[in-house]
């Protein structure tokens, strides 16, 4: 039995649910879910508080007693050390982001004080804008790709199915507005927001798919 498989008896046993566990210790709902259909393991901090709570000891929690084999095992040296490497990764990327997008409210206020305040002139303050919105273009594109996690092919949950599905409905209907509304407005300095918004109604989204089939995995 591997360790998805144990983690879902135990918490059936203790007659929990998902929302339950996450609750008590403190995690995401969608934390357990990975963690009992094998997306992810527990890290380390969460071993005891997970023992204490369907009351078994580690060595019956990880590796069922002693009875599984030992590659089974995820609290080893080998995933310890990939646990590191993929927080630091996390970081990385998540700072290249931020800098990125600090980047971009830089450029737009930069904009908005050099030529009605400080009486810049248009075309030079536009560049330089433009100029800002690429290198914070360029930083969250290299961040994403530099530092993105490495994952094993697997089958994509029904949460995952479906936010990629309305993921790409809604960049294909961003893009057909940006471009309908950049060349009948030809503000193209400002038609880039949509893109803003369709990232902010992605992740609504995926907020409202992942609420909407809480209750059914909770109930598996």
């Amino acid at each position: 039995m591997s360790l998805s498989e144990r983690l879902m008896k135990l918490r059936k046993a203790a007659n929990l649910s998902q929302e339950e566990v996450a609750d008590r210790l403190e995690v995401s709902r969608q934390t357990v879910s990975k963690w009992e259909t094998g997306q992810s393991s527990p890290d380390l901090d969460k071993v005891l508080p997970l023992c204490k709570l369907y009351n078994v000891t580690p060595d019956e929690l990880l590796h069922n007693g002693g009875m599984e084999e030992s590659g089974e095992l995820f609290i080893d040296t080998e995933q310890r050390k990939q646990y590191a490497e993929d927080r630091e990764r996390d970081k990385k990327r998540l700072f290249g982001v931020l800098g990125g997008s600090l980047l971009y409210v830089v450029g737009v206020a930069f904009i908005m004080i050099a030529i009605p305040v400080m009486h810049w002139n248009p075309v030079v303050s536009v560049a330089i804008m433009l100029l800002l919105f690429a290198i914070a273009t360029v930083i969250i594109i290299y961040s994403a790709l530099t530092y993105r996690k490495i994952k094993e092919p697997r089958e994509l949950t029904k949460e995952e199915k479906l936010g990629k599905q309305v993921s790409a409905v809604l960049s294909a209907v961003c893009l057909a507005v940006y471009l309908f509304v950049s060349f009948m407005t030809g503000a193209w300095h400002i038609t880039w927001l949509i893109w803003i918004i369709n990232l902010v109604l992605d992740e609504i989204a995926k907020l409202v798919i992942d609420i909407a089939l809480s209750k059914e995995n909770s109930n598996e």
